[in-house]
């Protein structure tokens, strides 16, 4: 449980010293997101909750679009956490948006579902409607998985409803 707190409070550090150091933060935003953990599996599936935070200053032109970094935390009600940190790029369509993103973290099972290593990477696909003044509401989809690094690899399926607020 210790453990636990001390990445959570290392989290809100690190965003809130990228808040006040960052010159303008018009592409940065928090993603307060809830849904299923490992949907698919009916012995191990559990609630979450989780929040992301989206950086569209800092981006790299590349031949998919521009990337950007983004960094989250998340917990399912069987006390399994997520710790992540990768890349994502935005694709808008008019007022809706479609999000993929790859997410290499450090994945602790608590009392939740064993992935197989401490080290999983998320594939995630999210698609939001903007609601107006820099505030968008989506539904997401990911996998997690150690791609084979762990004597198991079982993976985990889940769905998210997301709530975007960008600053």
């Amino acid at each position: 449980m210790k453990n636990k707190f001390v990445i959570i409070v290392l989290y809100i550090f690190f965003t809130a010293f990228q808040y006040s150091y960052a010159d303008e933060q018009k592409g940065s935003g928090l993603n307060f997101y809830t849904g299923m953990f490992d949907f698919s599996d009916e012995g191990k599936k559990s609630s979450l909750f989780g929040i992301e935070h989206q950086n569209e200053n800092l981006y790299r032109e590349t031949i998919i679009g521009q990337i950007s970094p983004v960094t989250g935390f998340m917990m399912t009600s069987d006390s399994a956490m997520y710790v992540y940190s990768g890349i994502e790029t935005n694709y808008s369509f008019g007022k809706v948006t479609l999000t993929p993103s790859f997410t290499p973290g450090y994945y602790n099972e608590g009392d939740g579902k064993d992935l197989g290593h401490a080290l999983e990477f998320k594939s995630e696909v999210q698609l939001s409607l903007d609601l107006g003044e820099k505030t968008n509401l989506g539904m997401s989809y990911n996998h997690v998985s150690n791609a084979s690094l762990g004597d198991k690899n079982p993976g985990a399926n889940s769905y998210m409803f997301n709530f975007l607020k960008k600053f």
